[in-house]
């Protein structure tokens, strides 16, 4: 699985970062960043899909 952002969605909630620390986190213009490149397994796909879930502007998808 891989994560994708689209920055120009993001409003900054930060829930994203909240359920996936160790897969993204929030630069200083409180925009995601991912931590991770290429393909998610594991415990890691499992924070993702979570932070795709939560984001309440759609701004996380996953393929």
């Amino acid at each position: 699985m891989k994560l994708e952002i689209d920055p120009e969605r993001c409003e900054g909630h930060g829930q994203c970062e909240a359920v996936a620390p160790r897969v993204l986190h929030l630069d200083d213009t409180v925009r995601p960043v991912l931590d991770v490149d290429g393909e998610l397994s594991g415990e890691l796909e499992e924070e993702a899909r979570a932070a795709v879930s939560c984001c309440p502007v759609a701004a996380l998808s996953a393929r």
